[in-house]
């Protein structure tokens, strides 16, 4: 499953973010997001399978292994509780413009989620943004997403309650090109 010339060029604004690019690139919303942040094609030292998927959480950063030894390489912001998730997982359902449901412990943290206690909507507004890859382990949902982001800002730190978000149009990218069943390795470290 590779990566045509095509698709990549598709990531619009992340292609100008190779090396020797200087400044930052700004989002739809006008918040500029670091060059390194953005998608690049990338050599890989890993022996990972064409098709998966590695995070590195504490690097900030998602590979889609396009080809052998190759990868396109996207920044992601990473939710405090997505630091501690390590392991293997596969895609098991993916949603276009998903609803989101606050879980309890968000609710207790912060009361101002309790009005969305029964979901909200998918939609521009929604935490989850464009799309969302949902990952599983053994058959069971993790509760581990990727997913797109209102908050552009958040690409590059551990600060959301999401689990790893992206750029909405590099998640729907990555959406388009990483089928259910793909899997996904986070790394530790």
């Amino acid at each position: 499953m590779g990566v045509s010339r095509r698709d990549f060029i598709a990531l619009g604004a992340g292609m100008a973010a190779f090396p020797g690019v200087a400044g930052a690139v700004q989002t739809p919303g006008g918040f500029e997001i670091e060059p390194r942040f953005l998608p690049q094609m990338v050599r890989v030292k890993s022996d990972f399978s064409q098709g998966s998927i590695i995070i590195r959480p504490a690097a900030h950063y998602l590979y889609f292994i396009s080809e052998p030894k190759r990868a396109i390489r996207y920044g992601i912001g990473v939710g405090k509780a997505g630091l501690g998730f390590y392991g293997s997982a596969t895609i098991a359902r993916k949603a276009e413009w998903p609803s989101w449901r606050p879980t309890q412990s968000m609710i207790a943290r912060d009361p101002k989620y309790a009005r969305w206690a029964d979901g909200m909507p998918g939609g521009p507004n929604n935490p989850l943004g464009a799309r969302a890859l949902y990952l599983y382990q053994n058959g069971r949902d993790t509760y581990y997403r990727i997913h797109g982001t209102t908050q552009p800002q958040s690409i590059g730190r551990s600060q959301s309650n999401g689990c790893f978000r992206m750029i909405n149009s590099h998640v729907a990218h990555l959406y388009d090109v990483a089928p259910v069943g793909t899997q996904v390795y986070v790394l530790k470290g």
